[in-house]
């Protein structure tokens, strides 16, 4: 059971390692798109590519066909890696062994749906990936491996293609060495929430420390996009750095320009942006951006 980009690689560990996926359940398809054309998740457009059954249902609770497709393959186990929904407890208790879900942090920290956005945003050092068995909770199952990865200065989408290829080396894992792993409770205490995000929280705040906007930036990348407004016109901004100074300017001036990029300022320090994208055009590094379009010192970010 999956949906995303992030859940593929589980997938094909699965098929590569010789087990009978019975079949795949993923959300139904979606518009996506200017043309909002129906688009197949990316785990349904692997899985038919394996030759793989692939169930869509609209709903998972209280799904008496649901029920029924499930009972009658007689699963061994359910692997779940970011399905999107909550699975009721009459659903996981089909599989003869175990409901296993793959989540991407380090449990009980960030639970919930965009664990790696919000592990960068609030300036984790770490994260890594977590099997856990499943109850009918949002990630509050046992833990049963994990694996640890430093962050660095990676952005959301770097670091969950990274937690994927480990995410499925753990699966796998985990799977074969079920009967010898000693499933570890989560101390609730120590739980975060990572909700989803939306495309208005990306909106800059200049106001914030340089070093939080940098993070923002890392956190929304690729999607939804951290951005702010130039000349009444939207601006993306996918990498930066912090750039150290002191300065007396407002939260937003620009302080500097150089060949190769723009520098803001920001309640402490300043961004030095590296690649934006503003609107009506192509995502650019700030050089191509600086070539195209006249930009002043002293010019405001808003």
């Amino acid at each position: 059971m999956g949906t995303p980009e992030i859940a593929v690689p589980s997938l094909k560990a699965l098929v590569e390692n010789g087990f009978d996926v019975a079949l795949v359940i993923t959300q139904p398809d979606k518009p996506k798109g200017r043309g909002q054309n129906m688009a197949f998740s990316p785990v349904k457009e692997c899985a038919l590519s394996l030759g793989l059954n692939v169930y869509q249902p609209e709903k998972i609770k209280n799904n008496n066909e649901a029920m029924e497709i499930i009972n009658k393959i007689e699963p061994d186990f359910f692997a779940v890696v970011a399905y999107g929904k909550i699975l009721p407890q009459e659903i996981l208790d089909i599989p003869k062994i175990a409901s296993i879900n793959v989540h991407f942090s380090l449990l009980p920290k960030y639970r919930g749906p965009a664990p790696v956005n919000w592990a960068i945003l609030n300036g984790e050092n770490e994260t890594g990936v977590n099997t856990m068995l499943m109850d009918a909770g949002m990630d509050t199952g046992d833990i049963l491996l994990t694996k640890k990865t430093p962050i660095l200065y990676k952005n959301a989408g770097e670091l969950a293609d990274e937690l994927s290829f480990a995410g499925a080396e753990l699966l796998i894992e985990t799977i074969n060495n079920f009967e010898k792993i000693t499933p570890e409770k989560q101390n609730d205490q120590n739980a975060t929430k990572a909700p989803m995000m939306n495309k208005e929280m990306g909106l800059i705040n200049w106001d914030n420390d340089a070093a939080y906007i940098e993070r923002m930036i890392r956190a929304f990348t690729p999607w939804p996009a951290s951005y702010t407004n130039l000349d009444n016109k939207k601006v993306k901004i996918f990498k930066s750095k912090v750039y150290e100074c002191s300065h007396n300017e407002k939260a937003g001036t620009i302080i500097n320009i150089t060949k190769e990029s723009i520098i803001a300022a920001c309640k402490t320090n300043a961004l030095e942006i590296l690649e934006l994208q503003i609107e009506g055009k192509k995502k650019m590094d700030a050089k191509s951006f600086l070539a195209g379009y006249k930009l002043e010192i002293g010019a405001f970010f808003s």
